[in-house]
């Protein structure tokens, strides 16, 4: 917001410079972006009468003017503006005045054999906006020559440009930030006196019909008639100029200098076109929220669809503003308005954020009501601008109306109890120079009670706050006011040095070993990928969000291989070849309640060799067992034994090549090739493989200190003896069966195992396959011989006969 110095100096006694006053806002919580002084855009800029205007002898658009600026020369100053003429009053930049708006310095200068000596300016040379091309020319006569014009333009004035936090509504108007500045300088705070309005009964049918009082708690509607349209005076439209608003006639600047000055958004309709809309002498004035389809052709010049979430003000149920937001043009104030109907309203704030959300609409109003305007002064603020009615357009009051379903007054306040020793608590000391300190009980009370609270003592060191309707909805809690004190005490008053003794930070367990299982995947060729977690609906045991932003993000994801198969697809759609990826991410899922983990999934079928020399650039695709590889690489570097077992659960998969994962007794995941149908339709390549792993039984499962710091192991200096065993095995036995229980057979002595031979065809018995493993014996300690090898090896063809029922080759 915008703070013009010059109206705040009207509200609060202020002694602090500019820069001190920022300062001071800045380190309370109000951040200020930057200052604006305006009084170096004019300096040296002073009045002059135009005595006499001549052609230029030398040029056509060009004008020598004879002009006065008080002094006993005349100045001879040459003018290419096409409105200047003799007699009226000017703002000449005599020589040697600086202009930065246009980063000009006036200097005595020949213009087509002509000597000039000054330059006559018009509004934008000085910084200020103009609808009229060409010199300003002043309205008002006999003004002191020679006299400055900063104020006559408004210029004698500083601009703060303050950043208000998302919970200081009452901040975004001058009274909030003048009751701030007073809290923080305890300088004298003088409101704008706001007397009782008198209504003169007059022949005006009006009538309210709130349908939803929770969305609009109160509503008063005021006719005024007799108005007369005509241009603000110019203090009123040099302070909406210096808050960032365009002045466009008395009624529309009222509204908009009330709305700044209290905080409460305030709109005036024709009355007439509001009749004519309603169809007749009886007018309702009505708020509802929109039916679907309806439209609205706002202020702004667009016509709007509505849709059920804008809240709407209504003449007989038409259409007329989007409350809250912005009105319509059809009943918008014009030169020939002489009648109006003031709106001064309440309405909920989410009411407001969706509708305007909805319309994608944001102005001046809706972002105070989205944030909360203050309900007290309702009628405070209606009183101003009906005042300023009277005073500046000649309208009289003829008819009011007030539908009030707020709470009653009593209930606009808290009591709040606060504890000085939670205070110093919270805080810490106070620096106090050569020692510290705590906040003291006076300290409390001082700061507070500037804050408009009223205190009571209670024993203890305690007090109950009342706390002011204008901050109801941000002081609620004791946490609140100790913010408060903090803020108003000073943050750069508290100690500041750490304590003598400091902890080492560290990352918990878990966090260590997932940044070690990411590692161990970006070393496989693998690239970390990021998903929103939000998807569209339509899967089972989805959980489906109750107010989503967009319907393609309304549900909350159950995996994540769905959504690295877009991305892979995606990949190949804009040129970037096959996607080997994976993604850590959070899945949830509606099972006795709504649960959810973390999760771990990875997409593979990109050729893992990146040497187009060695095959001319032709892609290799990547083999179930390339990609079983990689997680077998992954569960090696964990130390951590995973058993596959065949799986047809998930359709998206191909049922003959996909394996459930287990550890220890746990379902790990999942591992597998995607099922033709889907890569059809996707349009993706044969070699496509995908995974996805339960983090948390991944981590259950492994040795922490094993894993994070890492351990030499002897290796043995004895050469092995190895025996291969040939055999054949039925097909539905699966070779990780076979492995499990030759290890088991050769206990302490086995080193080894490894399959490195399967044949079926001919010579092998119907439903069976040829197997031939080798085995690997090794001791620490000696070199093994013969007889103790072979005892052990026998062991190990007898448990392989006696399970399976294998029959044995060698």
């Amino acid at each position: 917001m915008r703070i013009s110095l010059k109206w705040l100096q009207e509200l609060v006694e202020l002694k602090l410079s500019p820069e001190e006053l920022a300062e001071t806002l800045t380190l309370a919580g109000f951040e200020v972006e930057d200052i604006e002084d305006r009084r170096t855009w004019a300096a040296g800029v002073v009045v002059g009468k135009v005595l006499e205007r001549q052609p230029h002898p030398n040029a056509d658009k060009l004008s020598v003017c004879q002009v006065d600026i008080g002094t006993d020369e005349t100045l001879n100053i040459v003018c290419g503006a096409s409105n200047v003429r003799a007699d009226i009053y000017v703002p000449v930049a005599t020589v040697g005045t600086y202009l930065p708006n246009i980063d000009l310095k006036i200097k005595p200068a020949k213009l087509r054999g002509v000597p000039s000596q000054g330059m006559i300016c018009s509004l934008k040379e000085l910084g200020l906006p103009n609808d009229v091309d060409g010199i300003h020319i002043f309205p008002q006569e006999n003004l002191a020559l020679g006299s400055d014009v900063r104020p006559l333009l408004g210029l004698d004035d500083v601009i703060l440009d303050v950043t208000a936090t998302a919970n200081r509504a009452d901040a975004l108007c001058m009274v909030g930030i003048a009751r701030e500045v007073t809290a923080l300088t305890g300088a004298k705070l003088t409101l704008p006196q706001v007397g009782e309005v008198s209504i003169s009964q007059g022949g005006f049918n009006l009538n309210l019909k709130i349908a939803d009082t929770q969305a609009c708690p109160a509503y008063i509607g005021t006719v005024i008639d007799q108005v007369k349209i005509a241009p603000s005076p110019e203090w009123l439209q040099q302070r909406l100029r210096a808050a960032g608003v365009r002045p466009i006639n008395n009624i529309v600047d009222i509204t908009n200098y009330v709305m700044l000055e209290w905080g409460q958004p305030l709109h005036a309709f024709d009355a007439k076109r509001l009749q004519s809309v309603a169809g007749g002498e009886n007018l309702a004035i009505g708020v509802r929220f929109a039916n679907a389809g309806e439209t609205l052709k706002t202020l702004d010049g667009q016509t709007r669809t509505l849709s059920t979430q804008n809240l709407l003000i209504t003449a007989n149920d038409k259409p007329v503003a989007i409350a809250g937001v912005m009105g319509g043009e059809e009943t918008e104030v014009h030169d020939g308005t002489q009648n109006l109907v003031l709106e001064a309203a309440l309405f909920d704030s989410v009411a407001i954020r969706r509708s305007s959300r909805s319309v994608g609409l944001r102005s001046e109003s809706s972002g105070r009501y989205e944030r909360g305007v203050n309900r007290a002064e309702l009628e405070v603020a209606t009183r101003r601008a009906l005042s300023l009615f009277r005073e500046l357009s000649g309208g009289v009051i003829i008819h009011q109306e007030i539908n009030d379903s707020r709470p009653d007054r009593s209930t606009w306040s808290r009591s709040i109890e606060l504890r000085l020793d939670r205070v110093n608590q919270v805080l810490g000391p106070i620096d106090l120079g050569e020692e510290t300190g705590e906040i003291q009980s006076q300290d409390v009370e001082r700061i507070l009670t500037a804050l408009g609270c009223q205190l009571t003592s209670i024993p203890d060191n305690r007090w109950t706050v009342s706390v002011p309707p204008y901050r109801y909805r941000d002081l609620e809690r004791e946490i609140d006011l100790i913010e408060e004190i903090a803020r108003l005490y000073g943050y750069d008053r508290f100690y500041d040095t750490l304590p003598d003794k400091a902890e080492a930070g560290y990352l918990p367990v878990d966090q260590e070993l997932l940044r070690k299982l990411r590692a161990l995947l970006r070393a496989e060729g693998l690239t970390e990928l990021i998903h929103y977690s939000l998807v569209k609906p339509g899967e089972d045991r989805q959980i489906v969000l109750a107010n989503p932003l967009f319907v393609e993000y309304s549900a909350l994801r159950t995996d994540l291989i769905s959504g690295l198969i877009d991305a892979f697809q995606y990949n190949l759609e804009q040129g970037n070849g096959s996607l080997n990826g994976f993604e850590i991410g959070r899945i949830f899922w509606q099972e006795e309640g709504l649960q959810e983990t973390d999760a771990i999934a990875g997409i593979m079928g990109g050729d893992i060799s990146s040497s187009k020399w060695t095959r001319s650039d032709r892609q290799q695709p990547m083999t179930w067992f390339e990609a079983k590889g990689i997680l077998e690489n992954v569960f090696k570097q964990f130390e951590v034994q995973v058993e596959y077992q065949p799986d047809c659960r998930d359709s998206r998969l191909h049922p003959g090549r996909t394996a459930s994962l287990w550890l220890g007794g746990n379902r790990l995941g999942v591992f597998g090739q995607l099922h033709p149908q889907l890569r059809q339709e996707k349009g993706l390549p044969d070699s496509v493989y995908v995974f996805q792993w339960d983090v948390d039984v991944l981590l259950d499962s492994l040795d922490d200190d094993k894993i994070l710091v890492p351990q030499f192991r002897p290796y043995s200096t004895y050469p092995a003896a190895d025996r291969d065993i040939a055999f054949f095995a039925p097909v539905k036995v699966s070779v990780a069966e076979i492995e499990k229980v030759i290890t088991k057979a050769g206990k302490e002595l086995l080193e080894s195992v490894e399959l490195f031979d399967e044949y079926r065809g001919e010579h092998v018995p119907q439903g069976q396959r040829s197997l031939a493993f080798r085995l690997i014996y090794r001791t620490g300690d000696r070199t093994l011989t013969d007889s103790e090898v072979e005892p052990v090896h026998n062991k190990v063809r007898e448990a392989l006969a006696e399970k399976f029922g294998v029959t044995l080759r060698s």
